[in-house]
């Protein structure tokens, strides 16, 4: 509910970019209300963060707007490496054909009108050039006071969520401690077009070693939507680095206009013409800015009603395009569990969940992406296939946490906290055409799958679908998967729930099950349950978790 007469809303969320609108988006879509709040007074037209992950891609399919980002999107194929103006291996972003989507490429600003369009499908906007300026919370809810050219407006809502940047109104509000510390060089961006003949969707990342081996030059460059068209990165040369930003957020900031130091066409061209693979001239400069890496991570993700996400709960080096993508799944981890507060339908400790499940993630990013900015990717150990999917945030997981039922030692996997793999291939009576596992999750809260390794529609699917009804209240979804034998044995027809045929044999193999098995399926894909022999007691436990006796 919102009443922006009274001055009421279910959540205010600070901060209107990627994560701040993901969070927004996914309430409003569950049918919660929800203010949206940014102190600027219109969308900056900058290209900071432009990597798109894979499994943030799966996350806009299960919202409902992926195709809208596939539109304006490039793709990412892989990286054209150069060292002392010798080209090394080719890095081909190669992932098992069974992941449904790609990397890809978008400015931040695209990515940001994207996720407002489909915040205003549900008839919330952003409301701009107003501030959070304090909060108090208690019991029951958190009053919060905005600041806008109107003058100033007290807010009572059940709950705050913080995506309002690394200089967080709402994390300096908790008082959360955020350690870490910043590298010393210093780094321009650029937004530029080139005319080289490289081809398309590839980065680069061309390196001068120096008579130790050391890198002492380097220049990085993320292809964008556009006729040769690149987000470069580079060292700062000495006239630019006194005016250097110097908040240490780890994020790009635009130099004093007044004193004239911006970055331009110039600084860009004698980087290219020490570095870039090909003879070319930069042209059409879109936006520049110096930056330095910085590297930080709260103690909590909330506390109480208020929580943060994003740069708000942590920062760190731009190496594999992790951050925004990172607070993109912290907004997709906590919304789920919000509009289930809000509704009374959860468990007391599901909004814990959120600091048990996320905060870890946040920490092996920043450590991750720390060691790489300072050894590389390439000084990675992990074999090419695991550093793949872990840099496409396939590997994300909760294993241990308080919502799973825990994985059995040396058992088949993906376990209870796992991402749940996609697979295709699924057929049923009446329709003429496979579907995808991702097609039945879509638009659906959690999903019990139910496996029939013999062709046979699991025994007790009635008894399991009404365990869920009880417990779930309507918001767990169930159907039945069988091995593909022809005919469906026992009929389809008579079945107490769907029934679709593995016909490619991808859902077993996949899911690595050879027996019947229950597979519980959060709201954000994960799993919740891996249940064999299926059990009503079992499934009661681990729903019980998540919801409200």
């Amino acid at each position: 509910m919102t009443d922006h007469a009274g001055g009421i809303t279910d959540v205010l969320v600070a901060g209107a970019g990627p994560v701040g609108l993901t969070v927004a988006g996914e309430l409003r879509r569950r049918g919660v209300g929800c203010r949206l709040v940014d102190r600027l007074p219109a969308r900056l037209p900058y290209a900071k963060a432009v990597g798109i992950q894979p499994r943030t891609l799966e996350v806009w399919d299960r919202m409902g707007l992926v195709h809208d980002a596939l539109d304006r999107a490039v793709p990412l194929r892989g990286q054209l490496t150069y060292v002392n103006g010798v080209e090394q291996p080719r890095l081909e972003l190669a992932l098992p054909p069974e992941v449904p989507y790609g990397f890809a490429a978008l400015p931040q600003y695209e990515t940001e009108d994207v996720l407002e369009r489909f915040l205003n499908r549900f008839g919330t906007g952003i409301e701009r050039s107003t501030e959070l300026v304090s909060f108090t919370q208690d019991a029951d809810g958190v009053t919060c006071l905005l600041r806008s050219p109107a003058g100033e407006e007290e807010v009572r809502a059940r709950y705050l969520v913080g995506c309002d940047g690394a200089h967080s109104v709402v994390r300096k509000g908790l008082g959360l401690s955020f350690e870490g510390g910043a590298f010393p060089e210093e780094y321009m961006l650029a937004d530029v077009e080139v005319g080289w003949d490289l081809p398309s969707g590839y980065g680069v990342r061309a390196m001068h070693h120096d008579e130790r081996g050391a890198v002492d030059d380097v220049l990085v460059c993320i292809p964008l939507p556009g006729a040769g068209r690149y987000r470069m990165s580079m060292m700062v040369p000495p006239e630019l680095s006194a005016a250097a930003g110097r908040s240490g957020d780890g994020i790009a900031h635009g130099l004093d206009a007044d004193g004239g130091r911006a970055p331009g066409l110039r600084h860009v061209q004698e980087v290219l013409e020490r570095l870039s693979p090909r003879p070319t001239t930069a042209s059409a400069l879109r936006w520049a800015s110096v930056f330095r890496i910085s590297h930080r991570l709260v103690d909590r993700y909330g506390s109480g009603r208020v929580f943060v996400a994003g740069d708000a709960a942590h920062i760190h080096p731009p190496t594999g395009a992790q951050g925004m993508n990172t607070g993109i799944q912290d907004a997709w981890n906590l919304g789920w569990k919000l509009a289930l507060a809000v509704e009374g339908a959860a468990d007391p400790g599901l909004l814990a969940s959120y600091d048990a499940e996320r905060r870890p993630v946040g920490e092996e990013v920043v450590g991750r992406t720390v060691r790489h900015a300072a050894q590389g990717v390439q000084a990675d150990r992990s074999d090419p296939r695991t550093l793949m999917l872990r840099e496409a945030q396939l590997l994300v997981g909760y294993r241990g946490s308080p919502l799973v039922e825990p994985g059995v030692e040396g058992g088949p996997e993906p376990w209870p906290g796992d991402r749940a793999p996609d697979c295709g291939g699924l057929t049923r009576e009446i329709t003429a055409y496979p579907r995808r596992l991702f097609d039945l999750l879509r638009g659906c809260e959690h999903l019990l799958v139910l496996y029939g390794p013999d062709g046979r529609v699991p025994e007790g699917c009635a008894e399991l679908a009404d365990a869920v009804g009880g417990v779930g209240a309507g918001r767990v979804a169930v159907c039945a998967v069988v091995a593909d034998g022809g005919e469906v044995a026992g009929g389809a027809e008579g079945a107490a729930v769907p029934v679709y045929r593995d016909a490619r044999g991808e859902f077993g193999r996949l899911y690595g099950v050879r027996e019947t098995t229950a597979f519980l399926i959060r709201p954000d894909g994960y799993l919740a349950a891996r249940i064999a022999p299926p059990g009503v007691g079992e499934l009661r436990a681990c729903l019980a978790r998540v919801f409200a006796g």
